[in-house]
């Protein structure tokens, strides 16, 4: 199901507008640009639903990276850890956490 909203915010940054539960039907345009046509807006979706999706990929995996992987590679820095158990964790966060598929 598209998200119409997730549409708006991300391509129409500063536009003013609402929108009733998800129903382009009720999108009513406050700008001084063009009101979307529901055909753009829903061309726009995959693309939209693939940054959010590769956001949400990224802000996982910097969570995981802080949580263990960086205390590793600290380690292996000052001399107490190993390159290699540090390079396994950071493989291991990204086996855990893989991108989407490219569109």
């Amino acid at each position: 199901m598209i998200d119409y909203a997730a549409v708006l915010n991300a391509n129409y940054a500063g536009s003013q507008w609402s929108l009733n539960n998800n129903d382009y039907a009720t999108l009513q345009w406050f700008s001084d640009t063009p009101k979307p046509t529901q055909a753009e807006l829903d061309a726009a979706w995959p693309q939209v639903k693939y940054d959010n999706q590769y956001a949400a990929v990224e802000a996982a995996r910097r969570t995981a990276y802080e949580q263990q992987s960086d205390g590793l590679f600290f380690e292996w820095q000052r001399g107490d850890g190993t390159e290699a158990a540090w390079r396994a964790a950071v493989a291991a966060v990204k086996a855990a956490h893989p991108y989407p598929p490219a569109l």
